[in-house]
């Protein structure tokens, strides 16, 4: 009986053993840079429809969703990548917040044969991914500077509110900003202010700015919380319809600023394209199906003339 007891014990054990490896094989992870604000909801609302999509048609995957609770938490994140391919998982999906912190990890996942589809802001290392999906970034912030200068005329001092230095997309997206002001116009970059991502400290640094540059003609908030802070600080310091204010991104607030008259207008990147076409990627890389080494997912700059239209409706969140 003992013996009997034993070789059951066994199998119920090796049973376990192997539901949990199927899981993991079937396991895809999906890792923002934080899940506590509505664009990076909105990634994973775009994944979770791309696998409704693959589950009704037979084919079912487990979408795991995991990120810290902030930006700016590198080490957090370098330890969910770790624990993903610990898992060994089937595929990755990650929007980095650093060109360089999640290099090693990303590594050990290439090492170990688990494609990597990458987000919103690329690695140093190209070589280390399948895929990167993301807005053409310096595109899209030449576009705010021609919108800008557009409404402000061509000379006058202006102010950026931006979030991380030297992450790759904000180097893009205010690098074209920059050089579109320089190139097109007299308007002068007085400062420009890095919130961390932390849209409070973007309002204080907004109120600050126009305190310090009362002159300013222009002011443009490079992402989500930055252009939300500023946006903010522009209300509460009467400057609404006074100075022309440009953001970053397109969640409700940022809506209502463009509806009030805050903000003039608002690029807004389709993050819901990047968790929806990011997991059609990582499914083709597991099917060895060829992919594009960059997909662009689009920007639309969104004013209070177009906001209800069907357009502007398919990437705001």
């Amino acid at each position: 009986m003992r013996t009997i007891g034993l070789l059951v014990g066994m199998f119920c054990l090796a049973s376990v053993m192997t539901f949990t490896e199927v899981r993991a094989a079937d396991e895809i992870a999906v890792i923002p840079k934080t899940l506590n604000n509505a664009f990076w909801m909105n990634v994973v609302q775009g994944a979770k429809d791309k696998g409704a999509e693959f589950e009704a048609k037979g084919r079912k995957f487990e979408l795991a969703f995991n990120a810290p609770d902030s930006e700016a938490k590198l080490e957090e994140q370098v330890n969910i990548v770790e624990s993903a391919i610990n898992r060994g998982v089937k595929a990755l999906i990650l929007a980095p917040s650093d060109a360089n912190a999640l290099i090693p990890p990303v590594r050990k996942a290439r090492e170990a044969g688990i494609p990597v589809i990458i987000l919103d802001s690329p690695l140093s290392d190209e070589s280390l991914y399948d895929s990167y999906l993301a807005t053409d970034n310096y595109a899209a912030g030449a576009l705010c500077a021609d919108e800008l200068i557009a409404r402000t005329g061509k000379e006058g001092d202006i102010i950026v509110i931006s979030y991380f230095a030297g992450v790759s997309s904000e180097v893009g997206r205010v690098g074209g900003f920059r050089e579109t002001i320089a190139k097109n116009s007299n308007l002068k970059i007085v400062n420009t202010y890095y919130c961390d991502g932390e849209m409070v400290k973007a309002l204080n640094q907004t109120t600050d700015a126009l305190s310090t540059y009362p002159n300013a003609i222009g002011i443009f908030g490079a992402n989500e919380p930055s252009a939300i802070g500023m946006g903010r600080g522009v209300a509460n310091q009467g400057k609404a319809g006074k100075i022309v204010a440009v953001g970053f991104d397109g969640d409700v607030n940022l809506q209502g600023f463009v509806r009030d008259g805050t903000l003039q207008g608002i690029a807004v990147q389709s993050s819901y394209n990047m968790g929806f076409l990011g997991l059609q990627a990582a499914i083709d890389v597991i099917d060895g199906k060829k992919i594009d080494k960059y997909i662009n997912t689009g920007v639309m700059f969104v004013t209070k003339d177009n906001i209800d239209s069907q357009a502007a409706q398919n990437v705001l969140y």
